[in-house]
C-alpha cells in the first residue's frame, strides 16, 4: 500500500466519527483518499464507506463502491470480511449485495451470513439461507450447523429443527460439546423436552456446557425437581457448576415456586462452589421471592445486593406488585427504571385497576401517550406448513378469519357447556360484563388454537408460541380443551412452556397459584396474605383437588405418573408432610363433583383457616 498506518487510521477514524451523520462531499472526499492511498481492499474502511453512503441515501454510489471493490480484489479472505464487518454494523442488505456479487463462495463466507443473521435475530433469513447453501456446492460444517441449531432454538419451529438435525446426521458431522449442547437447548425450546432428554442422555458430558443446557431447558418447562436431579447426577460425576447452572437451578426454583430450594442453591453457590453471585443471580432471586409473593423480602434483597440494580430486577419486582396488588411498592420499582418500556407502564395501570383505581389507571395511559409510548401487543403464533402464522388480539387479518372465528365459537361453547367461566376481573377496563367477556374471547391465544386445531386432525398435537406471558383465563381455557378434545397443546410463553394435556397443565398450575390470591378460583376477595412453606403446601393440596374435579381422579393420577412424576411425588410428600391422608382428599374430589365450597370445607380445618385468614403462620 502507497499511504500510511497514520494516513489508514485518519480515514478509519473520520468515517467513525458522527457515525450516521455526514454530509456527501465530505463523504466524496474520504472516498477520494481512500482510493488515492491505495486502501480500496481495506475491509474495514470499505464496510464503512458503503454504511456512510447509505445513511446519506446515495444507493446507487454503494452499488458503484461494490463494483470497486470487486475490480480490486477477488480474494476471498478479504471479501469475507467485508461481509463480516458489514453484517456486524448491522447493514445486511448491502452484505446480501456483496455476497450476492461474489464469483465464488466458500463455506465461510455462508457461515459469516448465516451466523450475522443469527446474532441479530433475524432467523427466518438465516434458515432460508441455510437451505440456498445445500443447494450450492459448498457443504455445511460444525460452525454451520451450530448457528442454524442456534436461530432454530430462538425461533421455535420444531419442523425446521427436525430438518436441520436429520440434515446433521445425513453429513455426519461429528458432535462435540458446542453442538451437543445446542442440539438439547434447541429441542427444550422447541417443546420437545423428552428429544432433549434422550440426547443429554446420548452424549459424552464431560463439558458444563451441556449440563447447563438440559437444566435451563428443564427449567423453561417447569421440570424443577428433575433439574435438580441433574444437578446432583453433576456433582456425581465430578463436573463443577459454574455461573450459568446455578443460574439454571434458580430459574426452575423460579417457575414452581421452590423458595426454600431456591434459597439453598443461593447459598450453595458461595459456600460450597466459590461462585460469586452475579446480577442475574439475584434477578433470579428476586423473581422467586415475588412470584411466591414475598415482596417485603425481595424488595430487601434488592437493598442489600452489592452490585446497582438493572432494568431487570425492577420489572421482576413490579410484575410481582401486580400480582399481588402492591401499588406503593410497584410505585417505586416504576421510579428505579431509567428508561420505562410500554410494559411497566401497563404492569402500574393493571395494579391501579385491579383495585378499581381508575382515575389512577387513566393518569398512567395519559402519560404514556403524552410521551409517545404504545402497548406491545400480544402475539401468538401457530406453525403450519413451514410457515408462521401470526395472530393478534381480535385480529381478522388471516385469509382464513371466518373459519378461524367459527372454530372459536364452538370451542367456546363447549368449553361453557363443560363449565368454563370467562375470569373478567383481567379485564382492565371499566366496561360491562359483556363487553369484558367478548374481549377474553379473542384473545391471540385463542385465536391461534382455534388455527390450529382447524388446520390438524383430530388428536394431532398443537403447538402455539407467543411473545408475551400466557394470560390467567387462556391457560384455564386450554386446559378445559385439551380435555374435551383429547388432544395435546403445547404453548411457549415469553418466560415458559405450558403443556396441556388431559385438562392439566405442565406447569403444575403454578400461575394460578399466584393469581389465587388476586382473583381467586371461587371469585372470593382474599385476606391480607402471608404465604410460609406450610401455606405453600396447603395451596398445592388444594389446586390438586380443583384438578381432580376438573379431570377425573384416576386420569389425574395416570396422567401425572406418566408426564409428570415429579408433582405427584410432590403431592404425596405433602400430604405426609401435613398429615393429611392422600386418599380422604382423592375421596372428596370424587365425591363433590361440582360442589367446590363444600369441597373446601370437608377437605380439612386449614383449609378454613387459610381462606378466612385465621392463624396463619
Amino acid at each position: 500500500m502507497n499511504g500510511t498506518f497514520a494516513d489508514y487510521q485518519e480515514l478509519y477514524n473520520l468515517l467513525q466519527s458522527g457515525k450516521t451523520s455526514m454530509d456527501i462531499k465530505t463523504l466524496s472526499k474520504i472516498h477520494s483518499r481512500i482510493i488515492t492511498f491505495s486502501y480500496g481492499t481495506s475491509p474495514s474502511l470499505m464496510a464503512s464507506l458503503m454504511l456512510k453512503y447509505v445513511h446519506c441515501n446515495c444507493r446507487s454510489i454503494v452499488y458503484k463502491v461494490i463494483d470497486q471493490v470487486f475490480c480490486w480484489s477477488t480474494d476471498l479472505v478479504e471479501l469475507n470480511l467485508i461481509i463480516d464487518k458489514l453484517m456486524r454494523m448491522e447493514n445486511y442488505r448491502v452484505a446480501k449485495m456483496v455476497f450476492n456479487k461474489m464469483p465464488a463462495r466458500d463455506v465461510v463466507t455462508w457461515n459469516t451470513m448465516i451466523g450475522g443473521y443469527v446474532r441479530k435475530a433475524r432467523f427466518e433469513e438465516a434458515l432460508g439461507l441455510f437451505r440456498f447453501m445445500n443447494k450450492s456446492n459448498v457443504e455445511p460444517d460444525k460452525f454451520t450447523f451450530a448457528s442454524v441449531i442456534n436461530g432454530c432454538a430462538k425461533l421455535g419451529a420444531l419442523k425446521h429443527a427436525q430438518w436441520v438435525h436429520e440434515l446433521l446426521i445425513e453429513k455426519r458431522i461429528e458432535l462435540n460439546f458446542i453442538l451437543s449442547s445446542a442440539l438439547i437447548d434447541m429441542y427444550s425450546k422447541c417443546g420437545k423436552i423428552q428429544t432433549a432428554k434422550e440426547i443429554f442422555d446420548g452424549v459424552q458430558r464431560n463439558n458444563v456446557c451441556i449440563w447447563n443446557a438440559m437444566i435451563s431447558g428443564l427449567a423453561v418447562h417447569g421440570l424443577a425437581l428433575d433439574a435438580i436431579k441433574v444437578f446432583t447426577k453433576m456433582e456425581v460425576e465430578n463436573v463443577l457448576p459454574d455461573s450459568i447452572t446455578f443460574l439454571g437451578i434458580l430459574t426452575a426454583c423460579s417457575h414452581c415456586g421452590l423458595v426454600k430450594e431456591g434459597r439453598k442453591y443461593f447459598d450453595l453457590m458461595r459456600s460450597r462452589y466459590s461462585v460469586q453471585p452475579h446480577i442475574e443471580h439475584y434477578g433470579a432471586m428476586v423473581d422467586l421471592l415475588g412470584r411466591a409473593g414475598l415482596l417485603e423480602e425481595a424488595f430487601a434483597m434488592i437493598k442489600s445486593m452489592p452490585m446497582e440494580p438493572d432494568v431487570v430486577i425492577w420489572r421482576a419486582l413490579l410484575g410481582a406488585c401486580r400480582t399481588y396488588k402492591k401499588p406503593e411498592l410497584g410505585e417505586a420499582a416504576m421510579a428505579n427504571i431509567s428508561r420505562l418500556r410500554s410494559g411497566d407502564y401497563v404492569l402500574l395501570s393493571n395494579i391501579y385497576c385491579s383495585q378499581k383505581r381508575w382515575d389512577s389507571a387513566q393518569g398512567v395511559w395519559e402519560m404514556m401517550k403524552k410521551k409517545g409510548v404504545h402497548k406491545v401487543r400480544g402475539k401468538s403464533c401457530f406453525e403450519w406448513a413451514g410457515f408462521l402464522h401470526p395472530f393478534k388480539a381480535g385480529d381478522r387479518s388471516h385469509p382464513e378469519t371466518e373459519a378461524i372465528y367459527k372454530m372459536l365459537e364452538g370451542l367456546i361453547q363447549r368449553t361453557k357447556l363443560a363449565g368454563y367461566v370467562p375470569t373478567t376481573d383481567l379485564v382492565t377496563m371499566d366496561v360491562s360484563e359483556e363487553e369484558k367477556e367478548g374481549n377474553l374471547y379473542h384473545h391471540s391465544e385463542k385465536l391461534a388454537l382455534a388455527y390450529g386445531i382447524l388446520k390438524t386432525t383430530s388428536g394431532a398435537e398443537v403447538r402455539i408460541s407467543k411473545n408475551l406471558r400466557i394470560c390467567y383465563d387462556c391457560h384455564n381455557w386450554i386446559k378445559m380443551v385439551s380435555r374435551l378434545l383429547s388432544r395435546v397443546i403445547i404453548v411457549r410463553d415469553r418466560i415458559r412452556f405450558h403443556r396441556f394435556e388431559n385438562g392439566l397443565c405442565s406447569c403444575g398450575d403454578y400461575c394460578i397459584r399466584r393469581n389465587l390470591l388476586r382473583l381467586s378460583l371461587w371469585n372470593w376477595e382474599l385476606p391480607k396474605f402471608a404465604i410460609s412453606e406450610q401455606n405453600y403446601m396447603r395451596w398445592f393440596l388444594l389446586e390438586c383437588m380443583y384438578e381432580m374435579l376438573l379431570c377425573g381422579t384416576q386420569r389425574w393420577e395416570a396422567v401425572l405418573e406418566k408426564r409428570d412424576l415429579g408433582r405427584y411425588e410432590t403431592f404425596l410428600s405433602y400430604t405426609d408432610r401435613l398429615n393429611v391422608e392422600p386418599d380422604k382428599i382423592i375421596f372428596a374430589s370424587v365425591n363433590l363433583v361440582q360442589d367446590l365450597e363444600f369441597l373446601i370445607m370437608l377437605s380439612g380445618q386449614w383449609v378454613n383457616e387459610l381462606l378466612l385468614g385465621k392463624g396463619l403462620d
